[in-house]
């Protein structure tokens, strides 16, 4: 009996020291980590987020840039302090350990900050960040998790007390301070609508936007453009991750049926912008209309494609119209060289649907949060007859004047 005990109590005694080496391989992944860390610029959200809340949630699509972005607040914040602390949740250290008690052992040795990375790789996360949230009142947690997890919808435990934010791509603006190393404001679209010949002028005088723009369009959205030579690779490479894990892990959809989703983003990528006929479309993948409608509401999420309806936003309608959700998809997934006229609408309305409303409009090409008119105008479309309301976004000009304002200007939103 003795000997067994004397067996159980040495077992303990190796998992304790065990335990040990991994906490402290992860602090020593976080200096590492944080020590190499090449940040470019600080990205805008950085500075709009309340970080003296206990409990955030960075949701980003793939390949955006979410685990930069949480090491940079960690270095800018804490520095090398081991207060804070980085953890990927794909570990496999966390198949035989909680959330809850490493939080725990974390606080109670000097922690101040868990920032927890790919949190729905882990089984009942939420109901953990609950559980530290009402008992570890001294630890703040800053998480991350793809857009296609729905938060406080579908945890509501969470809904209350989880401030969530999305990180965006780079806007255009962003890109620019990159390529030129001159830092610009960003406006309000009520800033540009009153004051966008003044803006534009200001702008202008310290560097020519559309000498950028076509880069930007082809590739300038994710951070990949930082290694330009791996670019094309590296996006489908997240593309595929996107389908293959966020998409079909987080929606429970069989590996068995992924090449029809994937079907259905090439599809949808040839075609974009355009009119879907689901019908067409659920005979082109062998599934039901309402599987399309399913998948297609996926690939919003994911950031993958853009839903554009005639009026309030209803998932269980058939959209009016589908866009690719930025240019530099329109590239990747159409192999060829597009529209002029397509990059533009898609660079339109992926720069204004990040904070605003944006439906059908029955005079022009979209209608902002149900107020504003707007045609896109490419450089060899003249000038349209003006209508009522109506706004014109045009390509190839620095300055407008008045109902026509420059289309790139549109980047500078955030």
């Amino acid at each position: 009996m003795w000997r067994l005990q004397l067996f159980q109590s040495e077992c303990y005694i190796c998992e304790a020291k065990y335990n040990i080496i991994i906490v402290q391989s992860f602090f020593e992944t976080h200096k590492y980590l944080i020590d190499n860390l090449k940040v470019p610029m600080r990205r805008k959200l950085m500075g709009q987020i309340d970080w003296s809340h206990r409990l955030i949630g960075i949701k980003g699509t793939r390949g955006i840039g979410k685990t930069d972005f949480l090491l940079d607040f960690a270095k800018s914040t804490y520095g090398s302090n081991k207060a804070c602390l980085y953890v990927n949740l794909n570990h496999l250290y966390f198949t035989q350990n909680t959330i809850v008690s490493f939080a725990d052992e974390f606080r109670k040795t000097g922690g101040k900050t868990l920032i927890l990375d790919q949190v729905y790789k882990y089984p009942g996360w939420s109901e953990e960040m609950k559980y530290c949230y009402d008992h570890f009142t001294d630890l703040q947690i800053v998480f991350s998790g793809s857009t296609v997890m729905r938060l406080r919808e579908e945890n509501p435990h969470l809904r209350d007390i989880v401030h969530s934010y999305k990180l965006e791509g780079f806007s255009f603006r962003e890109f620019l301070e990159l390529k030129t190393g001159i830092l610009f404001d960003s406006y309000t679209l009520d800033d540009i609508l009153a004051n966008h010949k003044n803006i534009a002028a200001d702008i202008v005088s310290k560097v020519r936007p559309l000498a950028y723009f076509d880069d930007y369009l082809r590739y300038g959205y994710y951070p990949f453009f930082l290694d330009k030579a791996h670019y094309a690779e590296n996006l489908m490479k997240s593309l595929n991750l996107i389908l293959e894990i966020d998409i079909s892990f987080l929606r429970q959809i069989e590996l068995k049926y992924l090449p029809r989703l994937r079907k259905l983003l090439y599809q949808v990528g040839g075609e974009a912008p355009f009119q879907p006929n689901v019908s067409k479309l659920s005979a082109q993948i062998k599934t039901s209309r309402a599987t399309v409608m399913n998948y297609l509401y996926y690939l919003r999420q994911a950031r993958l494609v853009k839903l554009l309806y005639d009026g309030e936003e209803d998932m269980q309608k058939k959209p009016s119209l589908i866009y690719l959700h930025n240019p530099n998809l329109v590239y990747s997934i159409r192999g060829e060289e597009p529209q002029k006229e397509i990059l533009h609408k898609t660079f339109f309305y992926n720069q204004l649907g990040c904070c605003h409303e944006l439906t059908v409009s029955g005079k022009s090409d979209f209608k902002v949060d149900d107020i504003h008119h707007f045609l896109i105008c490419g450089n060899g479309s003249g000038t349209p007859k003006n209508e009522d309301g109506v706004l014109q976004a045009k390509d190839m000009i620095e300055v407008g004047k008045k109902g026509v304002i420059p289309l790139w200007l549109f980047g500078f939103l955030y």
